[in-house]
């Protein structure tokens, strides 16, 4: 199967389908990467907040691929947004990742409700970029206003906004934005936490497909132009979620996704998000 790629506005090739490590236990991050990229997945999606860098790290050294085969992404922790560590916060990430530089690394946060502001962050960010240490560089639950001020403010427009994105959180004002300022939307929690498997609109069209209600929404995301990683549980949903290249689904199914909308966040608001943890 062909994942396909998308074009970051810096030229760099992203693959619209990968591996998601949230929530992801450090000691069999290893054990789950390499199955992810035994079965082909090779976009891997890590955050110093997971705490399981090294254990991808790892099983991407223990794969033999070339390392121009495995696109990593990894963000910047809540606690390291002074523009003063930055840089050595991303040099820790390397290293446990085994990594001489990262494809994608991003702003976890806006975190805009404290002392530092995060233009401040981008601009020690565009610094990493400038290094060499980051083949691109972006955000994640940045909102419009954010996304703005950003572009307006500092010197290298985002590659990348990850944001919570399913059918019950369609985010179409925010990814209209994205795209008016040449940013890719990457969607988190693209199966809602497991909340779309007993939905029956979904289930509805997984029947008349011959798929399962996770194809359907992962399909979905990839039809509306989302880069999207979801994690799994399993070997079998790890196989399961990557059978998504050989059907589509047809427009009538599209709209009756996107009609699930309810505008239901699940996780924290971006605009509020305050928290830093220890150390």
């Amino acid at each position: 199967m062909t994942v396909p790629t998308l074009t970051l506005n810096n030229g760099v090739q992203i693959p619209q389908f990968g591996y998601g490590t949230w929530q992801v236990p450090p000691e069999t991050a290893q054990d789950r990467v390499a199955e992810a990229l035994e079965l082909g997945y090779r976009h891997i999606d890590t955050a110093q907040m997971y705490g399981n860098e090294a254990g991808v790290g790892a099983a991407i050294a223990a794969s033999g691929l070339p390392r121009d085969e495995v696109f990593v992404t990894t963000k910047l922790n809540n606690n390291r947004h002074d523009p003063a560590v930055v840089a050595s916060s991303l040099d820790e990430s390397l290293e446990k990742l085994q990594l001489d530089r990262v494809d994608l690394f991003l702003i976890h946060w806006p975190l805009p409700t404290t002392d530092i502001d995060f233009v401040d962050t981008w601009r020690a960010m565009e610094e990493v970029y400038s290094a060499g240490k980051a083949r691109a560089i972006g955000v994640s639950n940045f909102q419009p206003s954010h996304l703005r001020r950003v572009v307006q403010e500092a010197t290298v427009v985002p590659a990348v906004n990850q944001v919570e994105i399913h059918p019950y959180f369609t985010q179409d004002e925010l990814r209209a934005v994205d795209s008016e300022l040449g940013i890719a939307t990457e969607a988190w929690s693209p199966l809602a936490q497991g909340q779309v498997f007993d939905d029956p609109a979904l289930q509805a069209i997984a029947s008349s497909t011959g798929r399962s209600v996770s194809q359907v929404v992962l399909r979905w995301h990839l039809q509306r132009g989302d880069i999207v990683f979801p994690k799994a549980s399993s070997v079998e949903r790890l196989k399961q979620n990557f059978d998504l290249f050989d059907f589509e689904l047809s427009d009538a199914d599209m709209s009756a996704v996107s009609a699930l909308d309810a505008s239901r966040r699940i996780g924290p608001d971006p605009d509020t998000m305050a928290w830093i943890p220890e150390g």
